[in-house]
């Protein structure tokens, strides 16, 4: 069941921690090098508790250089629902897209267990329709817009890749009357379902509780959403990863090929979780080559500039 009323911006009422006090939830740090920032709700986020840092979901802004129309892609930094990792899993990444000619944005979105389920989700669906509804301003296609997740970063971006919707055409607020689904989302390490049959440590208890009804683990395990309308993927894991067992990858990978989704999945032996880009001294040198897949991907379906030759071919 798709659950497209927890997206709208109208919600009447958004699932907060019970006596969770306002301060409860840090500031996080932002990235580094970004241009500006941009407010997803300048007068307040619906559902939210407070006007702090963490009660206010923001993107960071980093152009890519060049005249026209760019891809764009909005990263989704992990950290299980209660931190960022807004660098290793944001920032970075955002510096190589700009280097490869695609506009990047980081999202800070509401953390628990202050904000839980389905406020993460309503702050990426309206970081969709904000760069979609602002594409010409942004300098960005409006049809070439992606999501890159990170572990819990990457479950939201699922999450907005199974389910998602074409825009309120009603509403009176532009943004919401985008679309939120992404044209393509890169799914790296990320906790994906919650099958009693896949080993596991956790079991995102910062979004749903410690104690979820059953249709809210339904709600939150991805593979039994998708459909042929789900945006294509590219997913990353390993075997060694304790965290989050690679068969997350493996299982999301399986729904999308009985959908008929375009995917592509690649699974290393060695590489602990949160590796970010992987380029770092002392990891398996084998996950260096993982950026340069997603490149090869991304300009293979003409999501990133380069390779015209090889996307003419096809």
């Amino acid at each position: 069941m798709k659950l497209t009323f927890v997206l709208s911006a109208g919600v009447a009422c958004v699932l907060v921690a019970c006596g969770m006090p306002a301060s409860a939830a840090s500031s996080t740090k932002p990235p580094k090098g970004f241009e500006r920032t941009v407010v997803l709700w300048p007068n307040g986020a619906p559902g939210a508790v407070g006007r702090d840092d963490a009660d206010t979901p923001k993107m960071y802004l980093y152009p890519a250089p060049g005249a026209g129309a760019h891809p764009a892609v909005i990263v989704l930094p992990g950290g299980g629902y209660r931190t960022l990792s807004t660098e290793k899993e944001g920032g970075e990444e955002a510096r190589w897209l700009n280097a490869r000619g695609v506009t990047a944005f980081v999202l800070q979105y509401r953390l628990g267990p202050k904000y839980r389920f389905p406020t993460p989700m309503l702050d990426g669906a309206r970081a969709m329709r904000y760069v979609r509804s602002h594409a010409a301003e942004l300098n960005v296609s409006a049809n070439k817009i992606g999501l890159w997740g990170f572990s819990a970063g990457g479950h939201l971006a699922a999450y907005l890749a199974t389910m998602h919707d074409g825009g309120n055409a009603t509403a009176n607020d532009p943004v919401e009357k985008a679309s939120d689904r992404p044209d393509f989302a890169i799914l790296s390490y990320a906790r994906l379902t919650l099958d009693p049959a896949i080993p596991r440590k956790t079991s995102l208890e910062a979004l749903i509780g410690a104690h979820p009804a059953d249709g809210l683990v339904e709600a939150v395990s991805l593979e039994r959403h998708v459909t042929k309308d789900t945006s294509p993927c590219f997913l990353f894991s390993t075997t060694e990863d304790q965290t989050v067992n690679s068969m997350n990858s493996t299982t999301f990978y399986d729904a999308l090929k009985r959908a008929g989704v375009p995917a592509e999945l690649h699974i290393f032996e060695h590489g602990r979780h949160g590796s970010g880009m992987a380029q770092g001294v002392g990891g398996p040198p084998e996950l260096a080559i993982y950026p340069v897949l997603i490149e090869n991907w991304m300009q293979m379906h003409g999501w990133m500039p380069g390779n015209e030759s090889a996307k003419a071919s096809r």
